[in-house]
C-alpha cells in the first residue's frame, strides 16, 4: 500500500513538471486584459497659423502629436531636440568604423534572420530540457555554450601580442 503511494506521487509530479510551453523568460501577467502603461495620451491638437507652413505628409513619418519624450526632455534640459527628429543618419566621426564593420556586405534583414535562427537554435537545444522537476529559467543554459568567458578571451589575446588596454574584472 505504501509503494503505490509513492508511486502515484510521483506520477503526478513527473506530469506537473511537464506541463509548461512558456517562453525562456516571461515577464507581465498571462492576463488579456489592457495594459495601462502602453496607452500614452498624445499632445494637444492646435491649428497652425498658415496651412501652407505644414510640411508634406510622409508615409510612416512622424505625426505632430505624437510624443517625443526623448526630444522633450532633451528641451526641458537646455538642448536642442530637432536633430533627434531627423531622419537618423551616421554622424562623421562613425563613418569609418561602420564602413569597416561592413566591409564583408550588410543584411537588411538581420533582425528577422536572427530571430529565426535563434528560435531554431532554442527549439533543438530545448528539447529535453522541458521535463523538469522544478521550474527555472533556462536562459543560461540554452545560451550556455555560446558563453564568453572575458578573462580567458583576455588572456589568449595577450598572449597572441595583441593590445588590450581595458581589462576585465578578475574572477
Amino acid at each position: 500500500m505504501h509503494v503505490s503511494r509513492l508511486i502515484i506521487l510521483g506520477l503526478v509530479v513527473s506530469l506537473a513538471a511537464c506541463g509548461s510551453n512558456k517562453p525562456l523568460r516571461t515577464m507581465g501577467t498571462d492576463s488579456n486584459g489592457p495594459d495601462e502603461f502602453s496607452i500614452l495620451p498624445g499632445k494637444e491638437l492646435t491649428q497652425p497659423t498658415e496651412y501652407s507652413s505644414l510640411p508634406a505628409p510622409v508615409p510612416n513619418g512622424v505625426n505632430r502629436t505624437d510624443l517625443n519624450p526623448i526630444g522633450d526632455a532633451v528641451a526641458a534640459l537646455g538642448g536642442r531636440p530637432e536633430p533627434l527628429t531627423n531622419t537618423p543618419t551616421i554622424g562623421s566621426s562613425d563613418g569609418a568604423l561602420v564602413n569597416y564593420a561592413s566591409r564583408n556586405g550588410r543584411s537588411a534583414d538581420i533582425r528577422q534572420t536572427a530571430r529565426v535562427e535563434d528560435e531554431a537554435f532554442r527549439k533543438k537545444r530545448g528539447r529535453l530540457t522541458r521535463i523538469r522537476l522544478v521550474k527555472h529559467d533556462i536562459y543560461e543554459k540554452v545560451y550556455d555554450s555560446q558563453d564568453l568567458e572575458e578573462f580567458d578571451e583576455w588572456w589568449r589575446w595577450r598572449r597572441a601580442g595583441a593590445r588590450t588596454p581595458a581589462a576585465p574584472k578578475t574572477p
